[in-house]
């Protein structure tokens, strides 16, 4: 059995763009406002099944305003343009660290279909 990745820090930026997580494992990442609200675990995001995902646009300038505990495994992120209904597992955001690139790539081409 494999222990889980955890948290040992969870910071937020001055600016409040940029989340940064130090973990278990030691990995420190650093992972933007932007990105945590286009990829938010929420329904409204995720939608409700295969191919209802929505592509948020415009949100480069997101700002985080508040970081909720959800019991010992996640947190709940509040966003300034009302957002708040994303719970982000451990397991997610350590998902969301290591494939941050390619998320944000794959944002950027959805969103140019859309425009």
């Amino acid at each position: 059995m494999t222990t889980a990745i955890k948290p040992t820090e969870i910071r937020c930026s001055s600016d409040k763009q940029r989340l940064t997580i130090g973990f278990s494992n030691g990995v420190v990442a650093e992972l933007s406002a932007e990105l945590l609200r286009v990829e938010s675990p929420s329904a409204e995001v995720q939608g409700h099944g295969a191919g209802a995902k929505v592509t948020p646009l415009d949100k480069q300038d997101v700002k985080i305003t508040a970081i909720h505990p959800v019991g010992n495994y996640a947190i709940r992120i509040s966003f300034d343009d009302g957002h708040d209904t994303g719970i982000y597992s451990w397991a997610l955001l350590a998902d969301y660290a290591e494939h941050q690139q390619e998320m944000m790539a794959d944002y950027h081409q959805r969103a140019a279909k859309m425009r």
